[in-house]
């Protein structure tokens, strides 16, 4: 059952949440893309699925390259803004993953940059990855990109500000034996009192983890990067844990 008052579906169509992540460095994102299509060489008229796409420039990314693309996601605001780059091989809906959509339907699925690990049970969390995997083909490619645990916590920030235009935001960060926290609050002068904004929750998902989830779906790990740079993945010294897992054949 889908649970209430969740952080993220406030915080993502909250125009701070966009004014703070909006400098991300996108050159490396779209670079990284780039190399992963290089990598997977999925066919011309692949259709590709981007799960959590944001305001839809990485599935413009792939969209440009000649793919059928669709791009989905819950922030009613960020699907707003993806809808101004819509062709005829490009599309973006509105949808929350924890629920089924399209089965059978594309080659490739993508989860970028930790858009994972946000929901409150475990249950929930499976349902995502079988919204995932039943929306690929036989034989299709799921590729997850999420954090390395192990490497974040050991090199996380406690306390990061950073000013942008005429706001200060100040994240405070922490973690449990379960999940990473990280606490964003704005100011918005320099003699104003900061006011909460979000606290972001993802789950401590490891290799392991994602596994058994996957397996359960009737998927096989084939590859595991550690980098953008599709880099050897270390549990202790990689920044991240990009996974490849491919869809078993019928029977």
């Amino acid at each position: 059952m889908i649970q209430e008052q969740e952080w993220f579906k406030d915080w993502f169509n909250s125009p701070y949440y966009h004014l703070l992540y909006k400098n991300r460095d996108e050159v490396e994102a779209i670079a990284f893309i780039q190399r992963l299509i290089q990598h997977l060489k999925p066919l011309q008229n692949s259709k590709l699925l981007d799960i959590a796409c944001g305001k839809g420039r990485h599935s413009k990314a792939l969209a440009d390259m000649g793919f059928d693309v669709t791009g989905i996601d819950i922030s009613s605001d960020s699907i707003a803004a993806a809808k101004q780059f819509e062709s005829d091989n490009l599309h973006f809906e509105q949808h929350d993953m924890r629920l089924n959509y399209k089965h059978n339907y594309f080659d490739v699925a993508f989860n970028f940059f930790t858009s994972f690990g946000y929901f409150k049970t475990q249950e929930e969390h499976q349902e995502a990855i079988k919204t995932m995997t039943t929306a690929l083909k036989e034989e299709g490619l799921l590729v997850i990109d999420y954090l390395n645990v192990h490497f974040e916590e050991t090199h996380f920030e406690k306390l990061v500000e950073k000013k942008i235009e005429n706001y200060l935001f100040i994240s405070t960060k922490w973690h449990t034996d379960t999940h990473f926290f990280k606490q964003v609050q704005v100011a918005d002068n320099e003699h104003a009192l900061p006011r909460h904004l979000s606290t972001e929750r993802v789950a401590k998902f490891n290799l392991g983890d994602f596994n058994e989830m996957l397996s359960l779906q009737d998927m096989q790990i084939q590859e595991v990067f550690g980098d953008y740079q599709l880099g050897h993945y270390d549990i202790h010294e990689s920044p991240r844990m990009i996974i490849v897992a491919k869809k078993r054949a019928f029977k």
